[in-house]
């Protein structure tokens, strides 16, 4: 197939042209890196001319925070929105939009409302459509993934009361894999969740990241939550991670159904392992 893959240089996107041409699709990446400012794509003929000759269109386009020139309703709203009704009007009817998790009727923070503005927009359309909602996803290449392996480092960990919020990382090959195996069954008119096999709290997700560097567990210091907003106020100025919405998502305690995804794959989703943290092919197949 020919495959527009908006946000090719992103960290899902970049393991989704990977496997797309391994799987011997043709791919046309479409990203900053490849020249494209999606913040200036609000307009269905903005993007006709790059839909000529796609069979399919995957919108990976994402950010975890704002900053100059990239805003959530820009990138995660505007821009998709005009790219699903150019397809429209191109003919093109299959259309995989990478979401995330939470991006349902709670959603509350400014990333999950925009990419949920987007999603509905996509499903109101006359298209083909399948939505894939990833929770944390974890992987080489993966900003959080290394945020996380910063923390987890720490000889004392100091967390939201205590890391008892639950999270369901998945790996990015279970997510390359959802996109690959929709795209060979003719998936559409689903909103999927990609989600690990069971949810972990957030100590333990921790832990099990410096079992995975060879570390022993690490004590756990609980840290109100309401201090930690009030620290990530000023942090936010040092890292584009450190925002206080996203401790607040961490807050909400997203876990989900994984047979949907099971059923995608024809598989469970992977548990963690430590190979996994490491490598992007699951275990057994080759790069």
């Amino acid at each position: 197939m020919n495959i527009l893959l908006a946000g090719a240089s992103g960290f899902i996107g970049r393991h989704l042209s990977a496997a797309l041409l391994a799987a011997g699709h043709h791919v046309r990446p479409l990203s900053r890196r490849h020249g494209a400012d999606f913040s200036q794509l609000h307009s269905a003929q903005h993007w006709l001319p790059h839909l000529a000759g796609a069979d399919v269109v995957i919108n990976a386009v994402g950010i975890i925070a704002e900053q100059p020139g990239q805003r959530f309703a820009s990138l995660h709203t505007q821009a998709p929105c005009a790219l699903f009704d150019a397809c429209v009007q191109a003919g093109i009817s299959r259309v995989i939009q990478i979401s995330a998790l939470g991006c349902d009727d709670s959603a509350f923070t400014a990333y999950h409302l925009s990419k949920l503005a987007a999603d509905r927009h996509l499903r109101s359309l006359p298209l083909d459509w399948l939505v894939l909602r990833p929770a944390l996803v974890y992987g080489p290449g993966s900003a959080s993934s290394a945020a996380f392996m910063q923390l987890a480092r720490l000889p004392l960990l100091p967390l939201p009361d205590g890391g008892r919020q639950l999270v369901q990382p998945v790996h990015i090959s279970d997510v390359v894999a959802a996109v690959l195996q929709a795209l060979a069954q003719g998936v559409a008119g689903q909103s999927v969740d990609v989600v690990g096999p069971q949810p972990l709290r957030f100590a333990d997700w921790l832990q099990t990241i410096r079992a995975a560097r060879g570390q022993a567990p690490a004590p756990v210091l609980a840290i109100p939550p309401a201090l930690l907003l009030a620290l990530l106020r000023v942090g936010r100025h040092l890292s584009p991670l450190l925002q206080p919405d996203n401790l607040r998502m961490l807050l909400a305690s997203r876990a989900a159904n994984p047979e949907p995804l099971a059923r995608l794959l024809g598989r469970p989703p992977l548990s963690p392992s430590p190979q996994l943290f490491f490598h992007a092919d699951t275990p057994g197949e080759s790069s």
